[in-house]
């Protein structure tokens, strides 16, 4: 008899897979996806976000030979798709960050089969916020004038400014995550190398093994090293929004200076990050028939987590209008009256009931575990979330301090080109990376097979 079968119940290790799965064939069933020609399906769905990704770079490169004039941009919103876009994709790589170094200091062992995934994603959807203040500046070819580094023209950045603050934050956190992610990769690449009878793809996979051949020294560096940038990426993760967030919380508009915004935005982006990982598994563990490894129980866990996080935004938002009430400042309190009653209320309600509305279902293990309602859930968080950066930046500062500046914001085709464009190039990066790379970490998943700890021996007594 197995020893796990003389353990008490409260003891024993939850088995996170389904079926008999062993650790060759966990091998032949995630690394297969590479070696194999991708079906029909994948050719079309790459051709589409292909052509969504061509047409955003083609309105970027007719922004930057016509002039930022082409957007929506007006005095004074001269902040709108470009930063709403920016802040909206900073928040989808949280979530990544989040599932691979907190959960894996905290030791949450579910996190294996979703963890490659969504590091990925977080390294995706950086790389797409990133276009968006290149863009901004209107002149990219200068955006290296943003870096503190000696020239002779004594162009000075402003370390007081949260705006240099972002290049610092965002590309540190660009820069962790993807190490974070790549040192996951060794172990994997390793087996591909080995398995593939390719001379060019073996010589490819050499390369980036870094000569992993999985021996108890190559074992201990790889925790130590895990473990160190684990730790460093859980920082990032509480600070990157947080830096983000004083974007706004240290200006003095009204609907801005708020001392809510850090927790506020690391919440949303946690809120925003989890749905699209939700929505990301779902097609991916049906198509690429991976049940038995991403199972029920991850989904069910994952949405109690946007659960929690639409509980949390809902109390955000209350506290946004009680402060606006008890502060009894007027201009803070015509913003809010904005927000649910104003030209813009259609955003300010369709963000309410997409973040904290529709969410709700999710008290209920039916819709937790059910395609339709995770799907339907998981589209309304993300169009809620966009529009939720929509409504703080557009409302408060199409009607500021002064009511003769007061003016309208509309978008153009511009914006809404580079918008398409932006999803375009992020779901591209996701159809790629899944026939290019292990989609699981089966290093990470093998540790949670049945059978494969060892058991202390005063657990059985």
């Amino acid at each position: 008899m197995h020893d796990a079968m003389l353990l008490p119940d409260a003891l024993r290790e939850p088995v996170l897979t389904e079926g008999l799965v062993t650790p060759g064939g966990l091998d032949d069933q995630v690394l297969a996806h590479t070696e194999t020609m991708p079906p029909r399906a994948w050719f079309i769905a790459l051709a589409f976000t292909g052509t969504l990704m061509c047409i955003g770079f083609g309105f970027i490169g007719y922004t930057v030979a016509t002039g930022i004039g082409v957007w929506g941009n007006n005095s004074p919103v001269f902040w709108a798709f470009d930063i709403i876009n920016f802040v909206f994709w900073v928040g989808i790589g949280h979530a990544g960050t989040l599932i691979s170094a907190i959960l894996f200091l905290f030791r949450m062992r579910w996190r294996s089969a979703i963890a490659r995934f969504a590091e990925a994603m977080t390294i995706f959807a950086v790389m797409c916020a990133g276009i968006f203040p290149l863009i901004h500046v209107g002149r990219p070819w200068l955006a290296f004038w943003l870096f503190p580094y000696p020239n002779q023209r004594a162009l000075w950045t402003n370390f007081r400014s949260p705006l240099l603050w972002d290049v610092f934050a965002v590309s540190t956190y660009f820069s962790v995550s993807l190490m974070f992610w790549y040192l996951g990769l060794v172990p994997d690449i390793a087996s591909m190398r080995d398995r593939t009878t390719n001379r060019w793809k073996k010589l490819a996979y050499t390369a980036l093994s870094l000569g992993w051949h999985g021996s108890g020294s190559h074992w201990q560096h790889y925790e130590k090293a895990y473990l160190l940038l684990a730790g460093l990426a859980t920082g990032l993760v509480l600070s990157v929004h947080s830096v983000v967030s004083f974007d706004f919380a240290t200006s003095v508009v009204p609907g801005w200076h708020m001392t809510i915004f850090p927790p506020y935005f690391v919440a949303g982006a946690i809120f925003a990050g989890f749905a699209m990982v939700v929505l990301v598994l779902v097609v991916v563990r049906e198509t690429m028939n991976l049940k038995n490894l991403i199972t029920v129980r991850h989904l069910d866990v994952m949405n109690k987590v946007i659960l929690g996080m639409s509980c949390l935004m809902g109390y955000s938002y209350a506290m946004e209008g009680f402060t606006a009430w008890y502060s009894q400042n007027a201009y803070l309190h015509h913003t809010f009256l904005n927000i649910i009653g104003g030209h813009y209320a259609w955003a300010g309600w369709l963000t309410i009931i997409c973040n904290i509305g529709i969410p709700q279902l999710l008290w209920f293990k039916r819709c937790r575990t059910n395609y339709f309602w995770m799907i339907l859930v998981a589209v309304s968080v993300t169009v809620g979330m966009w529009f939720e950066r929509f409504v703080i930046i557009v409302i408060s500062l199409s009607q500021d301090y002064l009511p003769s500046a007061w003016r309208l914001y509309k978008p153009t085709m511009a914006d809404f080109g580079i918008l398409l464009g932006s999803f375009g190039l992020f779901f591209t990066l996701v159809l790629l990376f899944a026939r290019v790379l292990p989609v699981i970490a089966t290093s990470e998943v093998k540790a949670t097979l049945s059978g494969s700890q060892p058991e202390h021996g005063g657990r059985h007594e």
